[in-house]
């Protein structure tokens, strides 16, 4: 037993107690290097690839020494799901129901209140479900090094650190991860249909999805500020070097929102879409660790912030779904979800899209489409929810210091 907590102990970077009171980019490089080669074969949901993803994260924190708070003392909280069949995921009924598990750590500080601390760590596999942005996925490992092993890293690294800080916090931590994430949010609702904490016992759920490529403007975005009314002042008060973009939204493409859905506040940390996103180019090499430490250290600010407060009271919030207007068609382009500027930024362009077609660029500022003014990414959705496939107008971008304007059709 000794021989086996030693060389736990040598695989993950020695005893917790020797571990420094901060972030380690070394953990961060270790973790995500590991979750994101090419052995795994892109973590797809389901698959014996994840499977070993999840014994390797429960080892951590038994090398931690946090409580199992998964199922039967274990930390592993398994479900089954029957998979989505078509890309507009409608699910045969005839379908085989599948495997798959949460994996789920304790920190007991004591308290009759917790908080949840999550990440997804499922991401495409080899690409057969519909989700990759490649032209031909079949077959292409699909990293997932940003989505979503840099949230990965950051709850096990936010695990350690709480752990090791010789500092008992006024609530308990959960640190969880889920998969199935990538199909449909499937984890983190199946965790929520049966917990293994009282959700009218958690304090808040922070969730980590896509926070290693913080960009040169150094912008996290901060979802779900409006689902708790202490959120915005205490941000506020936490002062940082990051640039801290707040969207009220308590719902969002994550797993914050089966949580939100439970009447648990949320938050949601995220640096932003990119061009490599939900394609095989998504590589640990293109991670930002200097980023990510940063964007760790401003939560554990704001962690610490958050503890001093009594017990979050749950406030509903419009969803972005809600506020995109929904839409029929597609320019192509991928938004920018952090710029801070007037207008829509765009952060990838996709070959033979209308946009491509039309000869609109990477960092163009999408400023006007048809005859509505786009402010932010928001009204850009709404302005696109006018249109139906057939339909063409003209686009307005900025680029550089001139405005161009362009025909797309969709």
């Amino acid at each position: 037993m000794k021989r086996y907590s030693l060389l736990l102990a040598l695989f993950f970077g020695g005893m917790p107690c020797l571990f420094a009171q901060e972030i380690e980019i070394k953990n961060l490089k270790k973790h995500i290097s590991y979750l994101a080669s090419d052995k795994l074969k892109g973590r797809g949901t389901a698959s014996k690839e994840e499977r070993k993803v999840a014994k390797y994260i429960a080892r951590y924190y038994r090398h931690l020494a946090l409580t199992p708070k998964g199922e039967d003392g274990t930390y592993f909280h398994d479900f089954t799901f029957k998979r989505s069949k078509d890309p507009h995921g409608n699910v045969d009924n005839n379908a085989k129901q599948e495997k798959s598990r949460n994996v789920a750590a304790f920190l007991d500080n004591g308290a009759p209140y917790t908080v949840v601390i999550g990440a997804h760590y499922d991401h495409l596999g080899l690409g057969s479900d519909h989700n990759s942005r490649e032209a031909n996925p079949q077959g292409m490992i699909h990293n997932g090094a940003d989505d979503n092993a840099s949230g990965t890293a950051g709850v096990m690294e936010l695990a350690r650190y709480f752990k090791t800080n010789n500092f008992r916090e006024r609530y308990n931590f959960l640190f969880l991860h889920f998969s199935g994430e990538e199909l449909g949010l499937i984890g983190s609702k199946k965790f929520c249909e049966k917990p293994t904490v009282e959700l009218k016992n958690v304090h808040y759920m922070l969730n980590m999805d896509m926070i290693g490529r913080l960009n040169e403007e150094k912008v996290l975005k901060i979802g779900g500020v409006g689902s708790a009314p202490d959120f915005v002042p205490t941000i506020n008060s936490t002062k940082d070097l990051l640039k801290i973009k707040q969207d009220s939204s308590g719902m969002d493409a994550s797993d914050h929102t089966s949580f939100y859905l439970q009447n648990v506040p949320v938050l949601f940390a995220f640096t932003g879409q990119h061009e490599d996103y939900h394609k095989a180019s998504d590589d640990a090499n293109k991670i930002n660790y200097e980023g990510e430490k940063m964007v760790l250290d401003y939560l554990i600010k704001l962690i610490k912030a958050l503890d001093s407060r009594e017990k979050l009271v749950f406030q509903e919030t419009k969803n972005n779904q809600q506020k995109s207007g929904g839409f029929k068609v597609t320019m192509g382009v991928m938004p920018d979800y952090v710029f801070e500027g007037e207008g829509m930024r765009i952060d990838g362009v996709t070959d033979g899209k209308p946009a491509s077609k039309a000869g609109i660029k990477k960092g163009d500022v999408v400023v006007k489409l048809g005859e509505d003014a786009v402010k932010d990414v928001m009204s850009y959705m709404k302005a696109l929810g006018k249109y139906k496939k057939g339909d063409s107008t003209r686009v307005e971008v900025k680029r550089g210091s001139e405005i161009i304007s362009f025909d797309i059709t969709f």
